[in-house]
């Protein structure tokens, strides 16, 4: 199979990408005073504008987001793990955004998809400050070839990891779209139970 072309396209596939955001978001000491992980889920109409021009296959290598605080970089890449589970990123990389690199590079048509901690049991991490999100905020993706792949927030979403949206994170789309997701909600044993997911479209292309 040519790589350049791999994205998740079966049922199968899909389940197993549902896990990338299923577990590694943990805390451990300090659980009564580690801050709640909330966004308000939010979405936009959809854009009236033209669709921006798909780009050709370049990894990421930089992602900001200014209203969360977020630059963070190099990028991660993460496969599958030995379980079949989409890997996130190491507790010693929890400063770091990751990107699922069997799916689409940011820029591409299709989703492509990024993986960061809120925290870990060393404290809060790259996504701390998620609940800053806000519908028509920028995320910017420089990549490798040069150019920054500039995403604006379409829709903000927190689910129950049990009742991830997997067909809608991970499925085929028309256009170049962003997912990037957290880990949220109250933490509880150590772990939080949700899943936060914000969705953003390709709106511009600069260069880095």
């Amino acid at each position: 199979m040519n790589r350049t072309r791999t994205r998740p396209r079966t049922a199968a596939v899909l389940l197993l990408a549902s896990l990338a955001a299923l577990t590694g978001c943990s805390a451990g000491a300090g659980e009564q005073t580690a801050p709640p992980a909330r966004v308000t889920e939010t979405a936009a109409p959809a854009a009236s504008t033209a669709p921006v021009r798909p780009l050709a296959r370049s990894l990421p290598v930089r992602v900001r987001m200014a209203s969360t605080g977020v630059d963070a970089g190099p990028v991660l890449k993460l496969g599958l793990a030995a379980d079949g589970t989409v890997e996130v990123p190491s507790v010693a990389d929890a400063d770091r955004v990751g990107w699922y690199d069997k799916g689409v590079t940011p820029g591409e048509t299709g989703p492509a998809v990024l993986i960061g901690h809120f925290d870990t049991e060393r404290g809060p991490a790259v996504l701390k400050d998620v609940s800053r999100a806000r519908v028509g905020d920028e995320i910017t993706v420089t990549r490798a070839d040069g150019k920054d792949a500039v995403f604006r927030v379409r829709e903000l979403e927190q689910v129950d990891k049990d009742a991830f949206p997997t067909a809608k994170v991970y499925g085929d789309t028309t256009r170049p779209e962003l997912r990037l997701i957290t880990c949220g909600g109250e933490l509880a044993g150590g772990h939080r139970p949700d899943n936060i997911i914000l969705y953003a479209d390709l709106v511009a292309v600069r260069a880095a």
